[in-house]
């Protein structure tokens, strides 16, 4: 995966974590997730980076995810997981920060400068 920021502009968690990154010289292309949704392999790459299971990089405290009637433990496997990733971005925690061939997600903010 190519160095990124998978930021979403209305969460204060990614607006912070992009301009913890600009104030160490770090620019990366900026991807609005939820416009520019990941494919399933995208994701599946993102969670070896990460070293998560899908199920750990979904957000199942959002309204969406009840409203889908999900369970984190309704047996799903992997690969359903990423399905519903990949069908519903705005599942994901945010921000996720891909740096020179590692990731971390940016809660907190923090997080990421373990990569730098």
């Amino acid at each position: 995966m190519q160095d990124c920021i998978l930021h979403n502009p209305r969460c204060s968690k990614s607006r912070q974590t992009l301009q913890l990154l600009r104030e160490h010289g770090v620019t990366l292309p900026v991807i609005e997730y939820l416009q520019q949704p990941l494919s399933k392999a995208q994701l599946r790459e993102l969670c070896t980076l990460l070293g998560l299971k899908p199920l750990d990089l979904i957000r199942s405290k959002e309204d969406l995810f009840g409203e889908l009637g999900l369970s984190r433990d309704n047996g799903y496997s992997d690969a359903q997981w990423l399905d519903v990733l990949a069908s519903h971005p705005k599942l994901m925690e945010r921000p996720v920060v891909v740096y020179r061939g590692k990731a971390a997600l940016g809660r907190p903010p923090e997080n990421v400068l373990k990569l730098l």
